[in-house]
């Protein structure tokens, strides 16, 4: 049974989402001819506890991933050339590639500097084809750029991101109305956009293995097991998403957060897995172009008792190394010494664009 998901004047939808290949990795490439073809990091140093911030697929070949320990990145593979990121020049291309967007369509939804959601159900370029449209689209963002991007399109948001991951890179991917549930139906859970190590856990842990298995379970099941978001996943393996692309989004807060396969009730683990997180968070302001100015701690017990703790700045900071100052003395304030751990989060809330020249250049971020 094919399912379609149409907007208020009852036209289905058509939605590309652009995903940009390696993207700060490529960039070092193309602007560093001794680069190209040779495994590229961008992130921390190995020297200093740094974290991967992107790579190129020549170091993915090693195994090395965003998010990875710069230490074992290196062990992985030591000739490869580690980059300091250069947000600035990230940030200017993302808004060429912005540009391109507006082109063709008003309803823009940019999830980061190197994707976005496009609604083109009403753009009657190429006789309304979002195939063609999303391939007219990266001809353009390769000329004005010189740099590659992925692309998917299907008729809701869910199934376009996968698609753009689906033949990367320099691919472009459509899942038809007609193709979308039984696409669902064989994809691995780990697979599904949104659903994270421990939610594919705990989804294993269930007996959901595949968007299958997710199909025969009830609404009810899932949300008993899952809370609120058992409708989101309920409908996905139906292939309904009615999300609409958001071009007017603002984020309140942006945070990340870990759960530990095993509790921890080490404190110096801990502070390393903040310091982690806050170069995480800290990155994430920097490519969106914003700073923070309430830093919190999440902590969830051994017992699943979910606490936070909270503190307002005098100014706004995206400094790695201020909202690691600052939730390593949150932690403080909590029973970490004497209750196991199994999440541990950081989030900035009191977002703004806007900070003076002094703050600016107090809050340099310490990835190197």
């Amino acid at each position: 049974m094919s399912v379609s998901c149409q907007n208020s004047d009852n036209k289905q939808r058509k939605i590309i989402h652009v995903d940009m290949d390696a993207f700060y990795a490529s960039v070092e490439q193309r602007d560093n001819p001794d680069y190209r073809g040779k495994p590229v990091i961008v992130g921390g140093s190995p020297e200093k506890r740094g974290v991967v911030a992107a790579c190129s697929y020549e170091a993915r070949q090693f195994g090395i991933h965003s998010a990875m320990p710069s230490a074992q990145a290196y062990k992985r593979c030591p000739d490869a050339i580690f980059l300091k990121p250069r947000f600035d020049v990230y940030r200017e291309i993302s808004n060429q590639i912005r540009t391109v967007f507006h082109e063709y369509t008003d309803l823009v939804e940019p999830l980061s500097l190197d994707e976005a959601y496009l609604d083109v159900t009403d753009n009657d370029m190429f006789s309304g084809s979002a195939t063609l449209i999303a391939k007219e689209i990266k001809r353009k963002i390769k000329h004005v750029t010189n740099l590659n991007a992925s692309a998917g399109v299907s008729y809701n948001k869910f199934l376009a991101k996968l698609a753009s991951d689906m033949d990367k890179p320099d691919g472009l991917y459509l899942i038809t109305p007609e193709q979308g549930p039984e696409f669902i139906k064989q994809l691995p859970i780990r697979k599904f956009h949104g659903i994270g190590k421990a939610t594919e856990a705990k989804m294993k842990a269930f007996g959901i293995h595949t968007g299958d298995d997710l199909l025969k379970k009830e609404m009810y099941e899932l949300q008993q097991r899952f809370g609120k978001v058992g409708r989101f996943y309920y409908n996905i393996a139906r292939g309904i998403d009615q999300r609409p692309v958001n071009n007017h989004r603002e984020r309140k807060s942006l945070g990340k957060e870990t759960t530990f396969s095993q509790d921890i009730s080490n404190l110096e683990e801990m502070y390393e897995v903040l310091k982690q997180l806050a170069e995480s968070v800290s990155k994430n302001l920097f490519e969106k172009g914003l700073y923070g100015q309430t830093i919190t701690l999440k902590v969830k017990y051994a017992d699943f008792e979910l606490i936070t703790r909270s503190h307002t700045l005098d100014k706004p900071t995206r400094s790695s190394q201020t909202i690691f100052n600052e939730v390593k003395e949150l932690l403080l304030k909590t029973d970490v010494y004497r209750r196991p751990v199994r999440l541990l989060g950081v989030s900035l809330a009191k977002l703004t664009e806007q900070i003076t020249k002094q703050q600016k250049e107090a809050t340099q971020i310490e990835l190197i």
